[in-house]
């Protein structure tokens, strides 16, 4: 393995699909004849030196970062594919939603009921956790400062917990990262309800460096979209039907939401 070409790839998604990842960049690397790496992301994608420095071939981000990105950055990055969930709510699509939690106690029935509450959000460059329920708030018109207070939690885990623990009233989390959290620990259940979706959003991808060149790109995508049984399995465990190919313009309506909740604070 010690003289095969190496791919470098980093995650800036949830860590909670840390292991699906490493089953992905695995894959790729016994298909291509690669060695693969890949990390958690330590910084924010707009502060990552190595990905400033496009030292980076792989990356797992969300789709309002790296539409963000690729406005400042351009010609860097390429899409390659993104997952497509299995449940029905999905509707065999690379979509997601965010998923608008409270805990299962609270008197609170509708988004409207929200209002003066304490929201927390797992980080303000996030889609699912901030960005989508900002834009709500422009869309239905609702006043500046509609939460009594917002404090940010770090991650869509912490969130979940802080909503349980009664630490905030309500939070915006991402629908699979809710999924998952929800099956890794089904105690949680009993806790929490949902009430209100907000999206659905392009789901987010797997993006390449475009360095990589044409050939190489097209392999990886063609692999990715004929998995074999090894990753087929890790697909499954997770709740993966199968991988869609996207482009860069499936974001754009993002970064439009991005710039139309600058309308609202929360």
């Amino acid at each position: 393995m010690t003289n095969l070409p190496k791919l470098r790839a980093v995650s800036y998604l949830a860590p909670s699909y840390f292991g699906f990842y490493q089953e992905i960049t695995g894959y790729l690397g016994r298909v291509l004849e690669f060695e693969t790496q890949l990390q958690q992301g330590a910084y924010d994608p707009f502060e990552d030196p190595l990905l400033l420095q496009d030292q980076i071939d792989l990356v797992f981000i969300c789709g309002l970062p790296l539409i963000r990105y690729c406005q400042v950055v351009s010609d860097q990055l390429q899409t390659l594919v993104a997952p497509v969930m299995q449940l029905s709510r999905y509707y065999n699509r690379p979509i997601y939603f965010a998923d608008v939690i409270v805990n299962a106690d609270s008197d609170i029935k509708a988004f409207a009921d929200l209002a003066g509450k304490i929201f927390c959000y797992n980080d303000s460059g996030s889609n699912s956790g901030y960005n989508l329920l900002r834009t709500e708030l422009v869309q239905q018109r609702y006043l500046l400062n509609f939460f009594g207070k917002t404090i940010q939690s770090g991650s869509h885990q912490c969130s979940i917990r802080w909503v349980i623990d009664g630490l905030a009233d309500c939070a915006a989390i991402d629908s699979i990262v809710l999924e998952k959290e929800l099956r890794d620990f089904p105690e949680l259940s009993q806790h929490l309800r949902v009430v209100e979706v907000l999206g659905p959003s392009p789901m987010p991808p797997l993006v390449v460096a475009q360095r990589l060149g044409v050939s190489l790109i097209r392999q990886m995508q063609s692999a990715l979209l004929q998995p074999d049984t090894e990753l087929q399995r890790a697909m499954e465990e997770v709740g993966v039907k199968r991988f869609a190919t996207v482009e860069l313009e499936d974001y754009t309506v993002l970064g439009q939401m991005y710039n139309l909740g600058f309308k609202v604070m929360i």
